[in-house]
């Protein structure tokens, strides 16, 4: 399959999981509550990094473009809408990046309609349960463990691309020149994405093992956190949830 077909199905695959949310308030304001926590939780379990000078941009983008509770519908239109067009004007190692983030996209947005659902179905509708206990039910009714280790491998994966784009001979001067051309075809969204992640990870990449030391403390503790929620008590899972949840700002 060619990336724009990739790229058309998957954002397809994320518009009908919008559309059904839609037609069923409930379950899209259980995704929304999903959407904040796990934001929140982001900030929690990387405040150190968030506060850094050198790590914190790229902390930021993955907050903002990958782990938080932003809108990318706009983004997501264009990205269906010009997904024949990105062929031509962007390199191929541009297009692949696009062709994950896509990916990547449509199995956090299915994962967390699922957690959307569970959040729903607790017992009780989850009164008495403290947010951090109700997520943590919720993770554990979903399950899908492979499903979650391969997100946290494509997040990986992404940020392994932007800072292999970054030793790209003339690639930030193209993306400049391209800011115009990407606007008259409808890809500010994408055109935004792509710089912001160049400059982030291009910043981080000067430092001297700075993107490995970035990326080996997003694998360790979103690892560790998901060895948590799958395998330790219940308790043990509300407490470290709750801590990580309390240090956001």
């Amino acid at each position: 399959m060619d990336a724009a077909q990739t790229i058309r199905n998957a954002i397809a695959d994320v518009t009908a999981l919008r559309l059904h949310r839609a037609g069923d308030p409930a379950l899209g304001a259980a995704v929304g509550h999903i959407k904040t926590l796990q934001a929140r939780r982001f900030r929690g379990t990387y405040a150190d990094l968030l506060a850094s000078p050198a790590a914190g941009p790229a902390a930021r983008f993955f907050l903002e473009e990958l782990y938080g509770d932003s809108d990318y519908t706009e983004r997501d239109h264009q990205f269906g809408r010009i997904a024949g067009t990105l062929q031509t004007l962007f390199p191929q190692p541009v297009v692949a990046t696009a062709v994950a983030l896509a990916v990547l996209h449509a199995q956090t947005e299915a994962l967390d309609q699922d957690m959307g659902r569970a959040w729903l179905a607790q017992p009780d509708g989850g009164q008495g349960l403290s947010p951090a206990a109700r997520y943590a039910a919720a993770w554990r009714t979903v399950g899908q463990q492979h499903g979650r280790q391969e997100q946290l491998q494509r997040v990986q994966a992404m940020g392994a691309d932007l800072a292999r784009l970054t030793r790209t001979p003339g690639l930030r001067t193209m993306l400049r020149m391209m800011r115009r051309p990407a606007q008259a075809a409808g890809m500010g969204a994408l055109q935004t994405f792509l710089e912001a992640g160049f400059d982030t990870f291009g910043q981080l990449a000067r430092q001297r093992g700075g993107v490995e030391q970035f990326l080996a403390a997003i694998e360790q503790r979103e690892t560790a956190l998901m060895e948590l929620l799958f395998h330790a008590a219940p308790v043990a899972c509300e407490t470290e949830l709750a801590r990580t949840l309390g240090q956001a700002r």
